[in-house]
């Protein structure tokens, strides 16, 4: 078996934690959730442990443990501030880390998407993303108006019914990608030629139109932002069961799984890549990182206390779509090393509480894995991609190039 490559690392930034209890942690600020300066220093803390990049989580819906609608628990975080605009905040006040908020394809216009990651990459130099996600609920539907989603049990999505659903709002995400990636396409790198002398700011004959006809979207372009630094910002996406994978394989860069050890990576990963091969898209680099839910200490019983009292605060034992991890950063150490040989190019941890477990990854898990000699000393790119090693694609409407995805 071939070595892994270097090991990349990112952290999935929600409200005060992924427990539904984190906002009564001892350490939490509840009270700061909606404030510039809580975001910044997260995304800073994560800057400082030269991780490659954060997301930042958001729904079009308010958060419920209800699969139809808002529920009437009143212990839990509810409301969130838009993603995109929290990330085109902080993006400024950080130099190093990748910025990737979340933003559904379900119910919003590529053309939107499009123009705001385009902007998010220039005030971050370089360091944008985006992930994409997938909106099957009902009733996020009818916070629109504007088209009808059945109804979807989580326990029946293998039904016949539920799964043409699926397919088609998967495919229909995958359409959003491209025509998001042709718009930010639709100006050559050097269109923008600012000729003081002719009075020409622009190459009008390096604009292009992309005429997307879909089953879904018509598109005609070209974006009103100019190419992006990296050309193509970083896309990702997360992903539980083949008709994602699918999407993953054909649209994004980066896929995060939910395996819960190396056996069940061993499978996804090779489903991923059999689904990339297919999609034509065998000799380019798809990342797949895998996703734990963690709760850190600096002994296991400590981090196991910290977890049932969050626990007993909200009266249910936690769980995850994730695996969820409860220990030391050294022994979080040992289960990344462990997974990664099963082919997992990195991971994205998500914090059980903030800024507790955000703390004990980049003051305890980044000097353990460094230590190892498998984790960076500082940053070695200037943008996103190049960190990822992703190249920079080329245009593909540029008459000089080839046809680049």
């Amino acid at each position: 078996m071939p070595a892994p490559l270097p090991l990349h690392l990112a952290v999935a930034l929600e409200g005060a934690g992924w427990h539904p209890s984190a906002w009564r942690d001892p350490r939490a600020r509840a009270d700061e959730l909606l404030t510039p300066a809580y975001w910044t220093d997260l995304v800073r803390e994560a800057e400082t442990g030269t991780l490659d990049f954060v997301t930042i989580e958001d729904s079009l819906g308010i958060q419920t443990t209800s699969p139809d609608g808002p529920d009437e628990r009143l212990d839990q975080v509810r409301g969130r501030l838009d993603a995109v605009l929290v990330a085109a905040r902080v993006a400024p006040l950080t130099r190093g880390v990748g910025v990737v908020p979340v933003a559904t394809v379900t119910h919003t216009e590529p053309f939107h998407v499009s123009k705001a990651i385009a902007t998010l990459d220039y005030v971050s130099g370089g360091r944008a993303g985006w992930q994409v996600r997938v909106s099957p609920r009902q009733w996020e539907a009818e916070l629109f108006g504007r088209r009808t989603v059945p109804a979807i049990q989580g326990t029946d999505l293998d039904a016949p019914e539920a799964a043409a659903v699926l397919e088609d709002l998967f495919d229909e995400a995958a359409d959003h990608v491209e025509v998001v990636r042709r718009l930010w396409d639709s100006w050559e790198d050097d269109a923008e030629i600012r000729d003081v002398a002719t009075g020409r700011f622009v190459d009008r004959d390096k604009l292009h139109y992309i005429d997307f006809e879909g089953r879904w979207f018509s598109v005609r372009g070209p974006s009103i932002v100019p190419r992006p630094p990296q050309g193509q910002p970083l896309v990702t996406a997360l992903a539980h069961r083949s008709v994602a994978y699918r999407l993953a394989a054909k649209a994004v860069d980066v896929v995060f799984v939910t395996a819960h050890d190396a056996e069940d990576a061993g499978r996804i990963v090779a489903e991923v890549r059999r689904e990339q091969a297919a999609a034509g898209r065998e000799d380019e680099l798809l990342h797949v990182f895998g996703d734990l839910v963690v709760f850190l200490a600096d002994d296991e019983h400590s981090a196991a206390e910290r977890k049932a009292h969050l626990d007993a605060l909200s009266d249910a034992d936690f769980t995850s779509d994730a695996p969820v991890f409860v220990g030391t950063p050294a022994a979080l150490a040992d289960r990344l090393e462990d997974l990664r040989w099963a082919g997992l190019t990195g991971f994205r941890l998500r914090p059980g509480t903030l800024p507790h477990d955000l703390e004990a990854i980049t003051r305890g898990l980044v000097p353990e894995l460094r230590r190892r000699g498998i984790f960076r000393e500082s940053y070695d790119a200037s943008t996103l991609r190049g960190r990822l090693g992703l190249e920079r694609p080329a245009n593909r409407y540029a008459a000089t190039t080839g046809g680049a995805r």
